[in-house]
Order: structure tokens, then C-alpha cells, then sequence
């Protein structure tokens, strides 16, 4: 596991990390949980939804790791395939935020561990973003650094990580603004929109 990530390539590493931080800040629908639930009960139980959803992306990497390695060295069209469909999920999703309204503060007071268990659950069963992990993460991997799993798992902990830390400070923040910030929401959806557009775009012609 060491030496496939000393084998990473710095400008690589680089590029997966602002890729990763680009889609990460891009608010999209852990965001907007994570947001109603700040907006609900405060910067304590955003940032607590924030790591439920965290956790449930963990669970994603984790399926991913299993049999992704499989299916790309048994049959290399899959990638092929998954390009395309993680394409056409971003150009849907991008329509779907385009077209969002605010949020809702609808949350029902969570508390901070109702907050997190919620957060899991609907990233865990939410399979957009087993698709959306099997779409970005293979664009960043190569059999030549070493086995595809590992790879995998060390891109996907770093993702999962960095989106924990913005959706858990998106839901803090929300909980400070509440109001102020779901006025604005609109907006971020459109620029949110644009910006997923673009992505599914780059991943088409790369």
C-alpha cells in the first residue's frame, strides 16, 4: 500500500485533489442535508450531519475497493462504460441543481447523533453516489503504479475525507447564517449547476 502511494505522481495527486475539492465545495445533495440540518438545529448538528455523511461515504469507497479492481481488469470496456455513465449522472445531476430551489429548514430539530445516523443512512443507500465514486475515482488510477484496489482505497479515503471536513463546514456555517445563507441557496445551485456541467464535460473528451 506504501509504494503505491509514494508511486503517485505529484502533479496527479495535485490534480485528484483540486477535482476532489471542486466537487466537494459544489453543493449538491449532501450539502443541502447537511445545510437543512444546520439551518434546523444549529452549527452543532450541521457539522454533525456533515460526518454522518462522511461516514456513509466510507462505506461507498469501501464497495468500490472490493470489486471495482475486478471488473476493470476482467473487462477493460467497464471504464469505458463508467465514463460515460458517471457523464450522463453529472450532466442529470447539474439539471437537478440548476433547478433546485432553497432548502428547507425541515429537519425536525435533529440532535447531534440523530444528525449523524441520518447522515449516514442517506448517503449509504443513496447508489448516485456509488456511481458518481465509481465515475470519478478510476479517472485518476493506472495499473502501472500497482494494484487498482489499493488505489482505490487511498484515493477514495482522501476524498471522502476532504468532503467530510466541507460538507461538516458547510452545515457549522449554515447553522451560524441560517436564514442569510438559504436566501443565497438559489444562486449556489445555479453556479453548482454550471460547475457539473463543465465536469461531465472534461470527463467525456479526457
Amino acid at each position: 500500500m506504501l509504494d503505491v502511494i509514494a508511486a503517485f505522481p505529484r502533479e496527479v495527486l495535485l490534480g485528484f485533489l483540486a477535482a476532489g475539492l471542486l466537487l466537494n465545495l459544489t453543493p449538491g445533495a449532501d450539502v443541502m442535508f447537511a445545510t437543512a440540518s444546520g439551518l434546523s438545529g444549529g452549527p452543532r448538528v450541521g457539522a454533525a450531519a456533515g460526518l454522518g455523511v462522511g461516514l456513509g461515504g466510507f462505506w461507498h469507497v469501501g464497495l468500490a475497493t472490493l470489486g471495482l479492481s475486478t471488473l476493470i481488469a476482467t473487462v477493460p470496456v467497464a471504464l469505458v462504460a463508467l465514463k460515460w455513465l458517471g457523464a450522463a449522472y453529472l450532466l442529470w445531476l447539474a439539471w437537478v441543481s440548476w433547478t433546485a430551489g432553497p432548502p428547507t429548514s425541515g429537519q425536525g430539530g435533529l440532535t447531534v447523533q440523530a444528525a449523524i445516523w441520518r447522515g449516514f443512512v442517506t448517503n449509504a443507500l443513496n447508489p448516485k453516489v456509488a456511481l458518481f465514486i465509481l465515475a470519478f475515482l478510476p479517472q485518476f488510477a493506472d495499473a502501472a503504479r500497482g494494484p487498482i484496489w489499493q488505489q482505490i482505497l487511498f484515493l477514495g479515503v482522501i476524498f471522502t475525507l476532504t468532503g467530510t471536513c466541507v460538507t461538516a463546514a458547510y452545515g457549522a456555517l449554515a447553522g451560524l447564517l441560517r436564514a442569510s445563507l438559504a436566501t443565497r441557496m438559489s444562486l449556489l445551485n445555479k453556479v453548482a449547476g454550471a460547475m457539473l456541467a463543465i465536469l461531465a464535460v472534461r470527463i467525456i473528451t479526457k
